[in-house]
């Protein structure tokens, strides 16, 4: 029989919430378009109407300013080509969706040691440039867990004219997030890191700025992405958005509790341990670890044979594990980046499964050491 495994990978998709799943199954059941106008489409545009208003409310903006998408890739590329802004400013730590969404003449902006913006250089990017600008920084890293000074570099990019776009898919959900509090003109957000199902997400727009959008066809979204909406994954996403927000502070202090406790019970094991953005602010979720000698991809297997689910970094590699750009714009070691696991809890992590990640963790490391040594 095979063995259950804790699953703590939980940055790379978190399980369908029970309340997300009813929701989908009760959006199946109806036959309707939203943008019908008799009743069945009527039917389904007031349960798309619910589901906008409640990931609305998770970020503090009104219903009228989302633009419901396939997920935070699109809604990434939506807001770094929407906008016509030619001058593009990304950090060093962006996500894949990010990076690639900008021209080949974004320029990147460093980050400290610790994974935290350089806000000097941000303004001394800005600075330099005459043309209307964009800068996106993420509002929490998927593999670090360090939270960036957002309202501050809203403050800088606004200074300069810039448009501030957030990719906030990691900190939605886990921390209070008020959008338009921070001065974010865009940001960016995906369902099953909530709990909801994969392939929908969502980009929250400032109100009346203007969007060109990726996808034309029909007045979906308000004409900015044409199709017709998924209404069952656009239901989900809002139940999870309802029952995220709802247990919001709780979980986190919970969850909090028991990433700090494992931190402290592996640094204690193991003297050589390295946390990766131990200094900085961090979503309470998430711990990125590495140790000298070991390799990513062996200890993820090892941990995987031991029942435990973890990753090497970001999960959207086609199963690849590859070198990590946060760590590398971090300036931490190869050797030692090379090691880096990311373990990533969430709303049903228990204690014993953080224990036996502990126990998998620390026998990998002493029998790579016990190897060395022979």
């Amino acid at each position: 029989m095979m063995r259950s495994h804790s699953y703590l990978d939980w940055n790379a998709t978190a399980p369908l919430r029970p309340e997300a799943r009813a929701a989908m199954l009760a959006a199946l059941d109806l036959p309707g378009n939203p943008s019908s106008v008799h009743g069945p489409g009527r039917q389904a545009r007031g349960l798309m109407d619910q589901a906008r208003a409640a990931v609305a409310a998770l970020i503090g903006v009104k219903p009228a300013q989302l633009v419901f998408t396939s997920g935070g890739t699109e809604a990434d590329v939506l807001a770094l080509t929407g906008t016509g802004r030619k001058a593009v400013f990304v950090s060093g730590i962006e996500h894949d969706a990010v990076r690639r969404a900008a021209p080949p003449d974004a320029v990147t902006l460093p980050v400290g040691p610790d994974g935290v913006l350089d806000l000097a250089a941000l303004q001394a990017a800005l600075a330099k440039v005459a043309a209307p600008a964009l800068v996106s920084v993420m509002a929490a890293n998927n593999e670090t867990g360090v939270i960036q000074p957002i309202a501050e570099i809203a403050r800088i990019a606004h200074a300069h004219g810039a448009l501030f776009h957030c990719d906030a898919v990691q900190l939605a959900g886990r921390a209070a997030l008020d959008m338009t509090g921070l001065g974010i003109d865009l940001l960016t957000l995906s369902a099953h890191k909530i709990g909801g199902p994969k392939g929908v997400g969502a980009l929250a727009l400032r109100e009346g700025l203007g969007l060109a959008p990726l996808i034309p066809g029909g007045g979906q979204e308000s004409r900015r992405r044409g199709g017709t909406e998924n209404l069952p994954g656009i239901a989900g996403f809002g139940a999870a958005a309802l029952a995220a927000r709802a247990n919001m502070a709780d979980e986190g202090a919970r969850i909090a509790a028991l990433r700090d406790g494992m931190e402290a019970a592996l640094k204690a094991a193991l003297p050589d341990l390295v946390i990766f953005g131990e200094t900085a602010p961090r979503i309470p979720n998430t711990s990125l670890i590495g140790h000298p000698g070991l390799k990513a991809e062996t200890v993820v297997m090892a941990m995987d044979l031991a029942g435990v689910a973890v990753s090497a970094g970001a999960a959207c590699s086609s199963g690849k594990v590859e070198r990590s750009a946060v760590l590398d714009a971090m300036g931490v070691d190869p050797a030692l980046a090379a090691s880096a696991i990311r373990i990533s809890l969430g709303w049903t992590t228990t204690p014993e499964e953080v224990e036996r990640c502990i126990a998998a963790y620390c026998t990998i490391v002493k029998r790579q050491a016990k190897g060395q040594a022979a």
